[in-house]
């Protein structure tokens, strides 16, 4: 089975897990979706990000983060530029995300990053999703 868009993928598992309480979750390795979530875990939506300590890396487990009335951080993800449909946004449009409670997350020239980065450094590129 191919997979045309793996970053959907990626959002619809971790989504799935939140709407059962669930734990944690395995998402096939690339680049792209480990750097994605590296980003989700460093602006607090995920408890941790593992890869496996083997030579050939096939898939990495992310845990869900959860407040201490056990519901969890993430409200929704919503993926925004898709492969038919890709969402580009300058510097100075990049949207803010319920009033910058929430996060996009930019594929720029300078790697992935977050809409407040992107703003800082003033450079735009491809809106991948949005985190709240």
């Amino acid at each position: 089975m191919s997979m045309t868009d793996p970053v959907a993928d990626m959002l619809t598992r971790i989504r799935n897990i939140v709407r059962i309480r669930g734990g944690n979750v395995k998402i096939p390795y690339s680049k792209l979706k480990f750097q994605l979530a590296k980003i989700m875990e460093a602006e607090g939506y995920l408890k941790s990000v593992q890869i496996p300590e083997e030579d050939f890396i096939k898939e990495f487990t992310v845990e869900i983060r959860y407040l201490s009335d056990n519901r969890p951080v993430i409200t929704d993800l919503q993926r925004i530029s898709k492969p038919g449909l890709r969402v580009y946004r300058g510097s100075k449009n990049i949207p803010r995300i319920l009033g910058n409670l929430g996060i996009a997350i930019l594929s720029t020239p300078l790697g992935l990053m977050t809409d407040a980065e992107a703003r800082k450094k003033k450079v735009g590129g491809e809106l991948l999703c949005k985190i709240w």
